[in-house]
């Protein structure tokens, strides 16, 4: 089996950070209630950074850590919900800004789960041969996209961006599940321009499309679902996916999941049998930042040491859309 390689890593973590305490001075809430349900206590803020911005810096960092340059770069794929633009896409801003002439640039949109379907993405065009060197990156802008006088979300999110660049390893551990239930759409929403144009006439088409009917700019989350949801699909995203290589899940050393609740991966942790020891966890510096939840979290356990090279690792993301996937594989 082919397998991946971690070769460098990077982050861009946004100068301001915003409390608990912050949070209960703008709406009705505390440090306690927030902390006690979340695992939160702080978080950090854009201060006018672009999201393709924090994109670049971290992709910068995680090119030099590999011992790389940008024209070593073959394939890049940038995973967000916080675009700055429709187009051009971010990782076409991220090509120009790390100087990779020779790399393609793709787009994806799976919210929390992006950057592991990114990496699952980026194997796949590895093992055809024709791709070397891979840049998986998860950016978000997602403060933006929240609604401040809603304390049920707006205390949720953090901003940042990190990287990974990934080649091919022959013969080592590599496992991965992916999927999604449109079913659950409805359950977290932020809807975009509307269509509009000169020639629309007042009589417009309107189509039921099943999501809640807000005109708003601003996300909504049925907490409930995404909770059901959630606890349900990181058990069973880990479990698809070390069942297709017989692989036990004891023998994880470490797992790094998404960042959306401390109460959701204590679950999915009694679920699979493994103790929290095993899980990675930062969202008590960062917050949930959807798709760069993930590689936040790993570039810190690789930085810090808690992930070391023969470790057998995995990578799991849940969010929006309904999207779940996992990818075990060998650090």
């Amino acid at each position: 089996m082919s397998g991946i390689k971690i070769l460098g890593t990077g982050s861009y973590i946004p100068p301001m950070v915003v409390t608990n305490e912050d949070f209960a001075k703008i709406v009705e809430t505390s440090d306690e209630w927030i902390k006690t349900r979340t695992g939160m206590s702080e978080r950090r803020l854009s201060q006018g950074e672009p999201t393709w911005y924090m994109g670049a810096y971290a992709s910068k960092e995680a090119v030099s850590a590999a011992g790389l340059d940008g024209a070593d770069i073959d394939l890049i794929i940038a995973a967000s919900v916080s675009p700055d633009y429709s187009f051009p896409s971010m990782a076409c801003m991220i090509q120009r800004e790390i100087g990779a002439p020779n790399a393609m640039a793709i787009d994806v949109n799976c919210a929390c789960s992006g950057f592991v379907y990114g990496v699952d993405m980026a194997r796949r065009y590895l093992a055809t041969g024709d791709v070397h060197h891979a840049l998986v990156v998860g950016c978000e802008n997602l403060t933006k996209l929240a609604d401040y006088s809603d304390r049920s979300t707006c205390v949720l999110f953090g901003d940042g961006a990190a990287a990974a660049v990934i080649g091919l390893s022959e013969g080592t551990l590599y496992s991965s599940f992916l999927g999604a239930d449109g079913n659950g759409a409805k359950s977290m929403v932020c809807r975009n321009i509307p269509p509009h144009n000169a020639f629309m006439p007042e009589e417009r088409i309107k189509i039921d499309d099943g999501l809640p009917s807000t005109n708003d700019p601003y996300m909504y989350m049925d907490g409930k679902e995404v909770y059901k949801f959630a606890i349900k699909a990181l058990p069973d995203a880990l479990s698809n996916a070390a069942a297709k290589i017989n692989f036990d899940v004891n023998a994880l050393d470490l797992v790094i999941p998404h960042q959306a609740n401390i109460r959701i991966i204590e679950t999915a942790a009694q679920k699979i049998g493994l103790p929290m020891e095993r899980f990675y966890l930062n969202i008590h510096k960062y917050g949930n930042t959807s798709s760069a939840s993930v590689p936040l979290a790993l570039d810190e356990a690789i930085r810090t040491g808690r992930l070391k090279r023969g470790d057998k690792a995995a990578l799991v993301g849940f969010g929006a859309g309904l999207t779940y996937g996992a990818v075990i594989f060998e650090y």
